[in-house]
């Protein structure tokens, strides 16, 4: 009731704001307001903006029409000065819609936002090579749900209907009338049609859960809830927390354990299977370090775990700190190389599937071309990579990963510490020599660790020769859970290396693979 009274006295962004800074930790909170909230000339506050905020999806949306976005994700902009935008691109017969929220001061898909002071979303098209492409920016809260496209929207301006029945005269007057009766009819429609839909979607909105998509994502009232620094604050400030209920435990690391859940409808039954990672009190710096990875708008792509909100939660057992992702039923990529011999085809999928997320992921661009911070994961192993429906991979557990800042320095590089897994550990890695002076060197260990892996799948492929049961790399040589030390006697010592069967070598493709 409190929370009713509240909104319906204070300003949406009041609400927003109060609710936000009472529920970050004290320790984080300074830093949080220096980032959300900037003061203007005239000593007013501004805060962030409201926007719709979905990845490219596909819509039905016409461009010779107005529509909504049937976006069901509202996200808080992470700077004060940043706007929302859409973009619409039309590829052959396929319609994709683009909700975001952006820095005006930066490009986007190469063009400059230069609507991005209008209230409205209208959108213009732009010059782009095999598509047609529409974008628009714009500057009230939720203003990229509205998608006006500019010949309907300067068809309807009451300016042009001005010069209109200047131009045609009097002789005009009758059929410009019968214009006129239906874009008013037109307009009423439209406006007894939102009011019906405004009720039950502030009435929804007051609960803990809006809708829950198929592609998993999350709608809250004041929670950016999909992944990123652009697209989401990544952590629930709603005072009332998602109404989830946990089912059945489904991994266990040092630093937290992943449970099944069942993230449920609030007008029904009915709910979506999701996954929750549960981290306890005293790992809120793991918890930190894995959402602000997650937290990067441009870190979003297919082979990555989609990253739904970030929670923290009061139990009986202390506070938890949560973070809810995508579940995956086929489970870690070790699990499933156990359970199952794979094809040529399901090695092929893997295999260039796990590539690709690991190149996005230390890529410094994002595949249009918008500039990203290249991360590395240092923790990569089968037991940290999903296996999706589809069988291909995705990268999960970032609690270890470093995001290759150029404001770092060697000496902060130099703390960054030995970290990962000893098994899959590279051999600079294990001997502590790294090379801090080129980031580079630090993306080589990944790769290392990526080879490892692709040794693992390659061992369970029934394409050529005998399959043996699972083993991870190393197999026996090692003990189950190898220290460093166990590693660098194996690998550095003994120049010990997974072992490669002959026959292996005897398949085309393989035989390249495995060339020196």
């Amino acid at each position: 009731m409190g929370r009713g009274l509240l909104r319906g006295l204070w300003p949406l962004h009041i609400v927003l704001w109060t609710r936000i800074a009472s529920t970050i930790p004290p320790h984080v909170q300074k830093s949080v307001n220096n980032d959300m909230m900037v003061t203007e000339n005239n000593g007013a506050v501004k805060l962030p903006q409201l926007c719709k905020f979905c990845d490219v999806r596909s819509s039905t949306c016409d461009n010779q029409k107005s529509c909504m976005s049937n976006c069901s994700i509202t996200s808080i902009c992470e700077k004060p000065h940043e706007v929302c935008v859409a973009v619409w691109r039309k590829n052959d017969e396929n319609i994709t819609l683009e909700t975001v929220c952006h820095d005006p001061k930066l490009t986007y898909h190469g063009f400059i936002l230069e609507d991005a002071a209008s209230p409205k979303c209208i959108m213009k098209e732009k010059k782009v090579l095999g598509e047609t492409f529409f974008m628009c920016s714009c500057s009230s809260d939720e203003c990229n749900d509205h998608i006006i496209f500019s010949e309907e929207y300067t068809t309807n301006s009451p300016d042009l209907l001005l010069v209109i029945f200047q131009v045609t005269g009097v002789s005009l007057l009758p059929p410009l009338g019968i214009a006129i009766a239906v874009i008013i009819t037109f307009y009423c429609y439209r406006v007894h049609r939102q009011q019906k839909l405004s009720p039950s979607w502030e009435t929804s909105k007051s609960g803990k859960l809006i809708e829950f998509s198929e592609h998993c994502a999350i709608i809250l009232e004041d929670d950016r809830s999909d992944i990123s620094s652009t697209c989401a604050n990544n952590i629930n400030h709603n005072t009332e927390l998602l109404p989830i209920e946990l089912d059945t435990l489904v991994g266990k690391g040092r630093f937290a354990e992943v449970y099944k859940a069942k993230l449920k409808q609030n007008t029904s039954e009915q709910f979506e299977t999701v996954a929750v990672k549960i981290f306890p009190y005293e790992e809120y710096a793991s918890w930190k370090t894995e959402k602000d990875i997650f937290s990067d708008i441009n870190l979003k792509h297919e082979n990555i775990l989609q990253f739904l909100t970030a929670e923290e939660r009061k139990t009986e057992l202390g506070k938890q700190y949560w973070l809810i992702t995508a579940f995956h039923a086929k489970g870690n990529l070790q699990e499933y190389l156990t359970r199952h011999v794979i094809s040529w085809e399901d090695l092929r999928k893997l295999g260039s599937s796990l590539s690709r997320g690991i190149a996005h992921l230390h890529s410094d661009h994002t595949p249009c071309g918008r500039p990203k911070m290249p991360i590395v994961h240092r923790d990569l192993k089968s037991s940290n990579i999903l296996v999706k429906n589809d069988l291909t991979c995705c990268l999960c557990d970032f609690g270890l990963s470093l995001r290759l800042d150029p404001t770092l320095s060697v000496d902060d590089l130099a703390n960054s510490g030995q970290v990962g897994t000893a098994r899959y550990m590279a051999p600079e890695v294990l001997e502590s020599r790294m090379n801090l002076e080129n980031v580079e060197s630090f993306k080589q260990t990944d790769v290392y660790s990526m080879a490892l892996v692709l040794w693992e799948m390659t061992s369970r492929c029934n394409a050529v020769g005998e399959v043996k049961d699972y083993e991870p790399p190393f197999g026996s040589k090692v003990r189950e859970h190898p220290c460093v030390e166990s590693m660098k006697d194996n690998v550095l010592r003994d120049r010990g290396r997974p072992e490669i069967p002959s026959f292996w070598l005897n398949h085309q493709v393989r035989s390249d693979s495995f060339e020196k």
